[in-house]
């Protein structure tokens, strides 16, 4: 990508040499501070007629799957394309991550405590979020809740946040699936506030808000680390273990590691942290038992070097965080450009 700073200049340079030559005067000296005011004029001009940055683009790799999780440990929707929005991925009226079941109390429930969670799968029909899970059946609940319905105060990773109360039948749902307490579904409005990043990541990591992920809008994963890691394990693991939201082809083993800046379809996005992995990726894909072993001890390989235990300890890593810098769309398809300087 070319910078104009020579033209820019150029044009710059007639421009104050026209501005200032009505201050010339044959017959009175100019003042010393003149010629330095029309120096420091110029350089403001330029500072803002040229680019905030000169990148190049590179491509990567292209994106193979997207994928949006609507409640927190439900089975994920896969979608051929998303609106990449201030607050994660969106296809209709599924928006990645903004519903959550939480106990009485208000603290959230997810596949690590309740594995069962695992096992409901949803879907998106006249304007309503349709879930299905085994014994159960199905449950259908309108995406626009009602003003009326109460208003939480839930409470993730130690974090408060604000959710309007889903009804009580989705509450009988949840509870007579999961079997173990009552249990109640809540949703994130976008008039909400969200947590903030800042209080959830380390804090050399740019604020944004963020409402029920873990830490971070989006995750990206591509194929090659997940097939390198197939190789060294007994019990074969897939991509739907590690919930991405993207899913990258056409790059090699942790290639990703090294992308800080992303531009998919016209969606920008910047690194934030590698993710780390927890006991979620042992919960076995058919039967959503958790094994607690496998593939986190295979994973060990994946480790962080030794100045980043701080952040990330002792845990494995496989996957990137990225926060959105510009929102747009993106489709399967999409090349995946690294945004080089």
């Amino acid at each position: 990508m070319d910078c104009p700073h020579r033209s820019a200049m150029g044009a710059l340079g007639s421009l104050l040499q026209a501005r200032f030559a009505v201050l010339h005067r044959p017959a009175l000296p100019r003042p010393a501070w003149l010629g330095v005011a029309a120096v420091a004029l110029g350089m403001v001009l330029w500072r803002r007629a040229r680019p905030r940055r000169c990148r190049r683009l590179q491509q990567v790799g292209t994106v193979a799957e997207l994928c949006i999780y609507p409640v927190k440990s439900c089975k994920g929707v896969w979608v051929s394309e998303a609106e990449c929005t201030a607050l994660g991925l969106r296809s209709d009226h599924l928006q990645d991550r903004f519903w959550l079941v939480i106990k009485e109390d208000g603290h959230m429930v997810t596949a690590r405590q309740e594995p069962r969670l695992l096992l409901v799968s949803i879907t998106y029909e006249d304007d309503c979020l349709v879930f299905q899970a085994p014994v159960v059946g199905q449950l259908a609940l309108l995406c626009k809740l009602p003003s009326s319905n109460k208003i939480h105060d839930c409470r993730l990773f130690g974090l408060d946040i604000k959710s309007r109360d889903c009804g009580d039948e989705a509450t009988q749902w949840f509870t007579n699936f999961l079997k173990t307490e009552a249990f109640r579904l809540v949703q994130f409005r976008k008039n909400m506030k969200g947590r903030a990043s800042r209080k959830v990541f380390p804090s050399f990591v740019q604020n944004c808000q963020v409402a029920y992920p873990d830490c971070s809008l989006i995750m990206i994963l591509s194929e090659a680390p997940l097939a390198d890691l197939n190789t060294r394990l007994e019990k074969k693991v897939k991509m739907d273990q590690f919930r991405p939201n993207i899913v990258v082809t056409g790059c090699d083993a942790f290639e990703e590691d090294s992308w800080d800046e992303i531009l998919i379809g016209n969606t920008e996005i910047k690194k934030v942290l590698a993710c780390p992995r927890c006991i979620m990726t042992t919960v076995d894909p058919d039967t959503r038992v958790i094994d607690r072993k496998e593939p986190l001890e295979t994973l060990n390989y994946c480790l962080c070097n030794p100045d980043e235990k701080p952040i990330y300890k002792t845990s494995p890593l496989l996957g990137i965080y990225y926060l959105v810098e510009k929102i747009g769309s993106l489709k399967v398809g999409d090349p995946v450009y690294q945004m080089v300087q």
